[in-house]
């Protein structure tokens, strides 16, 4: 037999791919601690967190106005299943974290949807699930973003509505053209 068939099979990993937006990166560099567009390995029971205290948190952010420690996730499996998810944790006193559109507390956590937008003050993240099947650790991917992630995302589905509140698709379903009517006419 050959080394090849000899070989263990491969395990795809579950990666957690975050992208970072504030509108002042540019003058104030909040990210410069993070580390871009490398993935990072992060043993399976290790809770990483996000903050600006860099003797307790895995991932520094660089600006006074975020908690010591702001939010943290656990990495874990759905029970009798092989899914594993991630929980987010808000542990700001001070900070409100918003997961798409849930509002958490200090103390409060939900699983983290495969695909979310995770906010507090101004910052914005795009977190996007990647699944695998390894149970010892799992990655992180950050990216960061040159435009403002809520901005993209609703320039991406949302299509602009007319004053009179009557989108363009509901003309088009009815295969009539819009016709422009004077305000004062019934």
């Amino acid at each position: 037999m050959s080394s090849f068939e000899e070989a263990g099979t491969e395990e795809t990993v579950t990666c957690l791919h975050m992208t970072f937006y504030h509108p002042c990166q540019g003058d104030k560099m909040m990210f410069r601690c993070l580390n871009f567009c490398k993935r990072e390995q992060v043993r399976a029971d290790e809770m990483p967190k996000f903050g600006r205290d860099s003797n307790v948190c895995r991932y520094n952010l660089m600006d006074t106005r975020v908690s010591r420690i702001q939010f943290s996730l656990q990495f874990y499996r759905k029970l009798n299943s092989s899914e594993f998810c991630f929980e987010i944790k808000n542990m700001s006193k001070k900070t409100k974290l918003i997961v798409d559109q849930t509002e958490l507390g200090y103390l409060n956590k939900i699983d983290l949807p495969w695909k979310c937008i995770i906010c507090f003050g101004d910052y914005q993240i795009l977190a996007e699930i990647e699944e695998g099947e390894s149970g010892d650790y799992f990655e992180t991917h950050l990216h960061l973003a040159e435009v403002p992630i809520l901005q993209e995302r609703c320039l991406l589905s949302r299509q602009p509505i007319p004053e009179n509140s009557i989108s363009s698709s509901s003309f088009s379903s009815q295969g009539k053209n819009p016709m422009e009517i004077d305000e004062n006419e019934s």
